[in-house]
């Protein structure tokens, strides 16, 4: 059978891809076409993305896949999570989205609150209680001046799904991530947006991993160069949601973190979660490719590190991040160990100094340098590592617990894979074994997802993790 090719657009927080998955039997392979940073920009007052140039940009890609792979046969697009655009009733973009890394939604918190108390509204959504979900941004959206004209409510990756084929859906994984959803039926939560008077009429209908959305338009097929009947297929928009189906398992007892801008750590299961225990500890029920349940938690990520470097780039201090890794494995453990859940590392700016503060806050000196002075680079990023790796041992532990599921792997799938140390604690704290990679996990979930969908991949997320342990390159930490 001949080879088939599949495209993946896939956009995180601090930056974006279009690739070409070439799928040849049991193995895919993917060819990377055009990258692309990605960062929210400070606009009217607000941190807002610019969805206008990030269309530009997977424009700018697929016509690269058209020039390269024209027999591609399908198109997934995915995004990270809970941001949204407003489009008027034509399905104009009323105004470039605000950012999840903007305050605005913190007063909305309480008001949301006063209408639906924080246990009833768990019971329903079975989510982790984050100041920045959907269902707060549209609390503080109301009193923000686009209300009113606002007749659609478009999750980014449907966004760009709508751009490609004129149809306006929600796809399920990324919904879930709203606070919107009945995390056990899957629907959106009707007695919930009465409460919260969030117009049902707003959100487009639901459709699933696997669905058919649409051939692209006339408009996008003269836009990208891609043939006639080249179609859009809904794949795990939220981009958790593609790499959670791309980790290369043969076993049902594992825990995963997909470590990236953010760190999402925990377990695939077949329902969800939703206990005292749960809300308590602060765990998450998203929905999963396939209906499953991913019970995780959302944990501090790379973000520290790249903006830490952000920080030491723009001081002209130029240091290689190789380098400063090398520097950081050598140093002694024991070091300071922060809370990367923090609210306070939300925002961008001043990284360093505020994990000096962190570290000062916990019995310093911060970083192991003086108080109020800049930290030593290589103790920063070794202080970010360690404390990475301690909250993926508590959190994979946790989830444990509260789910009563035995793990004996845990899979480091996304950036975070690459990073030697940071796979190698993580073993150390949890003593279980650790499998890093793929690296591009997210990409390889979303072709995969599309490739079955069109009868080119197998039927079960099982047959398709062990495809992928038998053909990807993954390195294993042991406890040490």
């Amino acid at each position: 059978m001949a080879p088939r090719v599949f495209g993946a657009v896939d956009i995180g927080a601090s930056g974006g891809r279009v690739m070409a998955g070439v799928v040849d039997g049991a193995r895919t392979t993917l060819h990377t076409l055009h990258r692309f940073p990605n960062g929210p920009v400070q606009r009217d007052g607000h941190l807002r993305w610019d969805l206008t140039r990030l269309w530009s940009e997977v424009l700018t890609g697929l016509r690269l896949l058209a020039r390269d792979f024209p027999e591609t046969e399908s198109v997934g697009v995915d995004t990270w999570a809970v941001d949204y655009a407003l489009l008027d009733v034509d399905g104009a973009l009323l105004g470039e989205p605000v950012s999840y890394r903007d305050g605005r939604s913190g007063p909305a918190v309480e008001r949301v609150h006063r209408r639906v108390p924080r246990q009833e509204l768990y019971a329903v959504n079975g989510l982790q209680f984050l100041p920045f979900t959907t269902v707060y941004q549209l609390e503080a959206e109301k009193s923000a001046g686009l209300w009113d004209k606002a007749a659609h409510i478009a999750l980014l990756p449907d966004w760009l799904t709508f751009q490609l084929t004129g149809e306006l859906r929600t796809e399920a994984t990324n919904a879930s991530t709203t606070g919107l959803l009945d995390a056990r039926t899957g629907d959106w939560a009707k007695d919930l947006l009465d409460r919260l008077e969030i117009p049902a009429d707003r959100l487009p209908p639901l459709v699933t991993p696997g669905e058919v959305v649409g051939p692209l338009t006339s408009t996008a097929l003269e836009q990208t160069g891609l043939r006639p009947g080249t179609l859009v297929t809904a794949v795990g928009s939220h981009d958790t949601a593609s790499a959670v189906v791309a980790v290369p398992a043969t076993t049902t007892r594992l825990a995963y973190v997909s470590s990236g801008t953010w760190s999402l750590a925990g377990l695939e299961l077949d329902a969800p979660v939703i206990t005292q225990d749960s809300r308590a500890a602060n765990f998450t029920n998203e929905g999963g490719v396939d209906g499953r349940t991913r019970f995780l938690r959302n944990v501090g990520g790379l973000w520290l590190l790249q903006e830490s470097m952000r920080a030491w780039t723009e001081r002209g201090l130029g240091h290689d991040l190789e380098t400063l890794l090398d520097r950081a494995e050598r140093l002694p453990a024991g070091g300071p160990v922060i809370d990367v859940d923090d609210d306070a590392f939300i925002p961008p700016g001043q990284m360093p100094e505020r994990i000096a503060a962190a570290a000062d806050a916990l019995g310093g000196p911060g970083a192991h340098g003086a108080p109020g002075a800049l930290p030593d680079p290589a103790h920063t990023v070794r202080c970010i590592l360690d404390s990475l790796a301690t909250a993926y041992a508590r959190t994979t532990q946790r989830a444990t617990e509260l789910s009563g599921a035995a793990v004996d792997v845990i899979h480091v799938v996304g950036g975070g894979s690459r990073n030697r140390l940071l796979c190698q604690v993580t073993a150390d704290l949890t003593g279980v074994p650790v499998v890093a990679g793929p690296v591009e996990a997210t990409a390889l979930g979303n072709v995969l997802v599309q490739a079955r969908a069109l009868g080119a991949a197998p039927s079960t997320l099982e047959e398709i993790r062990a495809d992928l342990a038998a053909t990807q390159p993954l390195r294993l930490h042991r406890p040490s």
